[in-house]
């Protein structure tokens, strides 16, 4: 069964404009985003504890992958092992996970200026309440 057959697959959001949707349309309902970054190349019990850890924080969790691009000029030719499709496809399966898409970027710096989430939450100790924060 190819991934566009997956129920899991609508949580996949390649394009800018779908993420801007579909982030207005959890916004419109009153619900806070919270938005995660990695590469979760072959995903651990860790990641999964990072993950739930960060949903914790709002109503609708946000998950950038690196892209393979991205994660082969940082970690270097033999990265990732697991294509992003894939990643985010497992990512996708998981319950605590709303949404998936990707960034290019070497930073999370332009994804987090295009999710705009109420929290950034990079690792299981580090969250950074974004807007609504008082200073």
């Amino acid at each position: 069964m190819g991934m566009s057959r997956a129920p899991s697959a609508r949580k996949i959001v390649r394009d800018p404009e779908a993420l801007e949707a579909t982030l207005a349309a959890h916004r419109a309902a009153g619900r806070s985003v919270v938005l995660t970054n990695g590469t979760f190349d072959l995903l651990h019990v860790g990641h999964v504890r990072a993950l739930e850890g960060a949903r914790g924080q709002g109503d609708v969790l946000v998950v950038g992958v690196n892209t393979d691009r991205s994660v082969r000029n940082y970690k270097g030719p033999g990265r990732p092992i697991v294509p992003e499709d894939e990643r985010a496809e497992l990512l996708a399966c998981l319950a605590c996970v709303d949404v998936v898409t990707f960034f290019d970027e070497p930073t999370a710096e332009a994804l987090i200026r295009r999710v705009a989430p109420d929290v950034w939450a990079k690792g299981r100790d580090f969250i950074d309440r974004i807007r609504g924060s008082g200073g």
